[in-house]
């Protein structure tokens, strides 16, 4: 069984950074990859960046590129996202998602992934 736990979150000023971490647990080799989502009140929740658990491939939005990073470390089975230069829009509940099925669906929305964790909250005021 995926169990994912995220931390990190909390309330910053604009231009600020954060690093969320996911770890997890009950990964195994069918997990292709590790995804992070953010959902602001009223909003659809939107996919930030994806990790391939075997290449390390990285797949970011539009939106965050150059601002975010996503990275992991498999000894510790944790996934990180650095965000910089936080801007108030960035603002909303973080989560870390995990992926069974091809790099195809990892780049896709939320239904593509299977797993899912509690959320941390990132408030980015201006």
């Amino acid at each position: 069984q995926v169990q994912l736990v995220e931390s990190g979150g909390g309330s910053v000023q604009a231009g600020g950074t954060l690093r969320l971490s996911c770890a997890a647990s009950g990964y195994s080799d069918s997990t292709v990859c590790t995804g992070w989502f953010r959902q602001a009140p009223g909003k659809e929740r939107e996919r930030v960046a994806s990790i391939s658990t075997t290449s390390s491939t990285t797949n970011y939005r539009a939106s965050v590129k150059g601002r975010f990073t996503i990275s992991q470390d498999t000894a510790k089975n944790t996934v990180y996202l650095q965000m910089n230069s936080l801007k108030p829009e960035d603002t909303g509940m973080y989560y870390c998602a995990a992926g069974r099925r091809s790099w195809w669906y990892c780049v896709g929305g939320a239904a593509d992934f299977e797993y899912w964790g509690q959320g941390t909250q990132v408030t980015v005021s201006s």
